[in-house]
């Protein structure tokens, strides 16, 4: 009562002292109101983010200079993951480099596996030689690939903007795919599973069949994650209208993936430029709307359902059956390029030196220059070749979509506030691994 009864006084002493100001002469001007922070305003501050912060997805360091909250330059630092994959390529087999693929983008090695054995297969000149069914089991290898990636990407997405719901539903699913690639290659994380020329093994007996349950059980949590986050009101002032990506420059940054087709380009490698089977494969390549954060988040979500869509074809068209007692052909028909089955090795010479050049010294690959490009969960996943004959490549190049993805930071993130940079390096989904390679 006390306060309200001395606004009243003032207010009463400031009506009367407005009656005789305009009474007499005109009232002089308002001196303006001091600015405390004058002594600040228009400078900028440098603030290191990361290497080391949970919201980086990796080992990126952004080095933003910030005017108060709001980000006016953005820097970002690559390189802390560097292995010299490519240098490293030089010096191996072809054979031999496969492993090294698993650790590119390490969420999705199954598909990273397949990508470079398509590319090296195309130097050979073996790539429409492949078996039928050696191209299926491949196709269900980067599409269990592509849903692992984005359910990691989308639970890590939705626990940084602090949906933590969302990231347990998510990696429960993950676990089980893990299952299934343990069953399959005989390793959970890098599987190195794809060989030169066809696959390390066929299906197990099962397989398909425990395949089919995870794909029933991941679309019921798909569809559960859709209901915590799509409508949430913190999901949607989180990434609504936040780092939005226009169609023009998304092109002009070279984005590929669901960055790129969120921003509203129709652009698919498996469609564009289909390999193994998609081009037998109904599927649907979702795009956004306006290109910000909510519409990448939408884009992954419905590529998990149209991956689903993907494997249950090839299940059913798998030629020979999932579980075939006579096993059809998972490998080309040449004992120079894959290795001779074991008991021949053991029993005839010239299976025995077909296994121990391969073994010492690689295919022979003729010379000559190659590029394939594979739709990865995270992009064009891209190899280069370049040959001068012989078991190793003279130089090998990785177009890694992560690195091409991160290239537009300095562009998107200026205007933003700092704590959109979470959300914004979130709906990015990139994997430092296949970046600095």
């Amino acid at each position: 009562m006390a306060t309200a009864h001395n606004l009243e006084a003032s207010d009463a002493a400031g009506g009367a002292a407005g009656g005789v100001a305009g009474a007499g002469a005109a009232r002089p001007e308002a001196e303006p109101a001091a600015d405390d922070l004058a002594e600040v305003r228009g400078n900028t501050m440098v603030l290191n983010m990361g290497p080391s912060h949970p919201a980086t997805h990796g080992v990126l360091r952004l080095v933003l200079e910030l005017d108060g909250e709001i980000i006016t330059k953005a820097t970002p630092d690559i390189g802390y993951l560097h292995r010299g994959d490519e240098k490293i390529a030089e010096n191996l087999t072809y054979h031999q480099f496969v492993p090294y693929t698993d650790r590119l983008d390490y969420l999705a090695p199954l598909a990273n596996n397949v990508a470079y054995a398509l590319a090296v297969e195309k130097l050979l000149g073996v790539d429409r030689q492949l078996p039928p069914r050696c191209q299926y089991l491949r196709t269900i290898c980067c599409e269990l690939a592509r849903v692992s990636s984005h359910l990691l990407g989308l639970g890590s997405y939705a626990m940084d903007c602090g949906a933590m719901t969302v990231f347990l539903l998510a990696f429960t699913e993950r676990e089980k795919i893990y299952n299934l690639c343990e069953a399959l290659t005989g390793a959970r994380f890098t599987t190195s599973y794809t060989r030169i020329g066809g696959l390390a093994r066929d299906l197990p007996p099962a397989w398909a069949a425990q395949c089919r349950k995870f794909l029933d059980e991941v679309l019921v949590h798909v569809d559960e994650v859709e209901l915590l986050l799509s409508r949430n009101r913190i999901w949607l002032d989180r990434t609504r209208d936040v780092g939005v990506i226009p169609k023009a420059l998304a092109i002009d940054y070279g984005l590929t993936g669901p960055n790129l087709r969120g921003s509203g380009v129709d652009y698919d490698v498996r469609k564009a430029h289909p390999y193994l089977v998609y081009d037998r494969m109904r599927f649907d390549v979702p795009v956004g709307l306006v290109g910000d954060c909510y519409d990448r988040y939408r884009v992954r979500v419905e590529e998990i359902r149209q991956s689903v869509r993907i494997i249950r074809q090839c299940l059913d068209e798998l030629p020979g059956g999932p579980d075939n007692p006579d096993r059809l052909p998972i490998a080309v028909a040449d004992g120079k390029i894959v290795a001779p089955p074991k008991p021949k090795v053991l029993t005839r010479m010239e299976e025995l030196i077909h296994h121990f050049m391969l073994a010492t010294q690689g295919v022979n690959a003729p010379p000559g220059q190659v590029y394939f490009g594979a739709e990865n969960p995270k992009g064009e996943l891209g190899f280069y070749i370049n040959s001068r004959g012989g078991g190793t490549p003279y130089r090998l190049k990785i177009r890694s979509p992560s690195f091409v993805n991160l290239s537009i930071l300095p562009a998107l993130l200026p205007g933003h506030m700092l704590s959109d940079t979470v959300a914004i390096l979130g709906s990015l989904d990139f994997v430092m691994g296949e970046c600095d390679r």
